[in-house]
């Protein structure tokens, strides 16, 4: 089978690192790709968002199966191009349509599709351009802190929690008023906070039938401790001790199960990766977002744990016959920490010489902000790669990874020491 993967980050890399083990793969092409995906496949220079050219890739190619990595493509409705192209139509492509990406595309149409369907999310309200005084009187109602998030896609940047009502209120003005995140910002989902712990869990879907896949936990500031801005993610572990046979059960009837079915009733062709973004609250789950593609940093500790070939699984998509396979999984746990650019999220610099790959041993090396000049890596990005390692503990494998980090080494690296430590009290 001859695949085509876009994307340049880590989840790619990682997507190309399972890919690439498939039996039934002849070859696989990555684009645009970045230093580390080039192990596994041949990088092209080509823009997942400029669709003609990925069309005219694809046929030239002869490929036969796209894997869409990040959402972009997706909420700008590649699946959909592909489907209205005579030429092209025939060709699996693993990704929803832009009507499915609207779950991440959308905060406010993805609130509106859980109220629909009986989904448990925070109660909120919506607020337009224009409504910012409508807003600043919303956010007196509702008890500290406060959680403001732009409605479209803002790089996982789009989200401001604070305790202060008048940073709220200010923040509130930056984003409707003042395009703090451009069009992203036009509309901003104003809704209760939720005090408890967090769980990302993932599906894979052919629109009817559904797979689970495993459950992670991610580490998004910067910070240790869970301070400062929130980043692309800091790190991931897998699986998640508290996300037990109870709580996963609650998961599947309450969650997973309402929106699969959700999507059918409304139409909506969905054909690929569901990121549920839930909070465990008391016992109970609820949802704090919809990703309409595989998660990252949770993809570098997620994928390893995969055990069943990807490619034959995307192969049963297209036939809506999911249901006939199951996923084998390795138990052991996973544990993933990013090496990251002094500054970020800020303002960070690039071109950095990076040295002291050569001693991955074990572990999985998956990069992200990544390129490659003469037989130098470099980085290119704020997020510059994860560390992955397994082990039969979840300290055992935080070890490993933290140790791997000390030896790879680039000018102003950062990483978080503290990962996966809440989940080993």
């Amino acid at each position: 089978m001859k695949v085509l993967l876009l994307g340049s980050g880590g989840r790619e890399h990682a997507l190309a690192w399972k890919i690439a083990q498939s039996q039934l793969l002849t070859t696989l092409f990555i684009a645009p790709g970045n230093a580390g995906t080039r192990q596994h496949g041949t990088n092209i220079d080509l823009n997942p968002e400029d669709f003609e050219a990925v069309g005219t890739f694809v046929l030239e190619n002869k490929i036969q199966l796209v894997v869409v990595g990040p959402e972009k493509p997706l909420v700008g409705g590649i699946v959909d191009y592909f489907q209205a192209h005579p030429a092209l139509e025939s060709v699996e492509i693993i990704g929803p349509s832009k009507a499915g990406a609207m779950l991440e595309g959308s905060k406010d149409f993805a609130k509106a599709f859980m109220l629909r369907h009986n989904i448990p999310t925070a109660s909120y309200q919506t607020f337009c351009t224009g409504e910012s005084e409508k807003g600043k009187m919303f956010l007196k109602t509702l008890s500290p802190p406060y959680v403001l998030k732009a409605d479209g896609l803002a790089a996982g940047k789009g989200v401001i929690i604070t305790s202060n009502l008048g940073e709220a209120q200010n923040i509130l003005t930056e984003m409707l008023d003042r395009e703090m995140f451009g069009d992203a910002g036009k509309k901003v989902v104003i809704e209760e906070f939720l005090d408890g712990i967090e769980l990302s869990v993932f599906v894979l879907t052919d629109g009817k039938n559904y797979l689970i896949l495993p459950e992670a936990k991610d580490y998004k500031r910067v910070g240790e401790g869970n301070t400062g801005p929130n980043t692309g993610g800091m790190g991931s572990v897998s699986p998640v001790p508290f996300a037990n046979p109870e709580l996963m059960g609650k998961i599947e009837e309450r969650i997973i199960k309402p929106t699969i079915s959700g999507l059918f009733e409304e139409g909506i062709d969905y054909k690929g990766f569901i990121f549920f973004g839930l909070i465990n609250v008391g016992g109970n789950p609820l949802v704090i977002e919809y990703n309409c593609r595989m998660g990252d940093p949770e993809s570098e500790a997620v994928i390893p744990r995969i055990k069943t070939d990807l490619l034959k699984l995307f192969q049963a998509i297209k036939k809506q016959r999911l249901n006939e396979h199951q996923i084998e999984l390795n138990p052991n746990y996973s544990a993933s920490v990013f090496l990251v650019s002094g500054g970020y999220p800020d303002s960070y610099e690039k071109g950095k010489a990076i040295t002291g790959l050569e001693n991955q041993g074990e572990s999985i090396l998956f990069h992200a902000g990544t390129d490659f000049r003469g037989n130098t890596v470099l980085t290119s990005g704020g997020r510059v790669m994860a560390i992955t390692s397994m082990d039969e503990t979840l300290a055992g494998a935080l070890k490993k990874s933290y140790r791997l980090a000390e030896k790879i080494d680039f000018e102003k690296k950062y990483y978080r020491k503290d990962i996966g430590n809440d989940l080993m009290v």
